[in-house]
């Protein structure tokens, strides 16, 4: 099957958007965490922990890379899902801005509420780190999928 030079265009946006907003977070992510003590290889063995649980803490580099690439692959959904919404929704790229900013509340929300529930490793509640997270959520996940989608797409 040839794939057309559309199909390749959405796939790049929707590559670009994921990138960008995956490298955002991880970064915004990973300096907050830096402040608070927690080293990055532990942030990361953190997000294996939903699939492995508490044994991704002992995984050493294995666990913390499959942590990177799990955020990843979130990242590149989060994206794919927008721009599918954006093809649809005309509002999403004319007002991008606001729209991008609800996207990572909206983000935030779903993992929260429901991707971590049904996670490996049960959390106990922070409304610190949830307020924290929605506003990283905001400028770092939502808002550069919007922007890169309005703007390549």
């Amino acid at each position: 099957m040839m794939l057309n030079s559309r199909l390749l265009t959405d796939l790049g946006v929707i590559a670009l958007a994921g990138l960008t907003c995956g490298v955002l977070d991880i970064t915004c992510t990973l300096t907050l965490s830096k402040l608070n003590g927690i080293a990055p290889m532990r942030l990361l063995q953190a997000v294996a922990s939903g699939l492995l649980g508490p044994k991704s803490f002992t995984g050493g580099a294995n666990t913390a890379a499959l942590g990177l690439g799990f955020h990843f692959l979130i990242a590149f959904t989060v994206a794919g899902a927008y721009f599918a919404a954006s093809r649809k929704l005309s509002v999403l790229n004319e007002h991008a801005v606001l729209c991008g900013l609800l996207y990572g509340i909206a983000v935030h929300l779903f993992m929260s509420f429901v991707v971590l529930p049904l996670s490996a490793l049960k959390r106990p509640f922070s409304i610190k780190a949830f307020a924290t997270q929605l506003v990283v959520h905001m400028f770092f996940v939502g808002l550069p999928i919007s922007l890169v989608v309005r703007h390549f797409a």
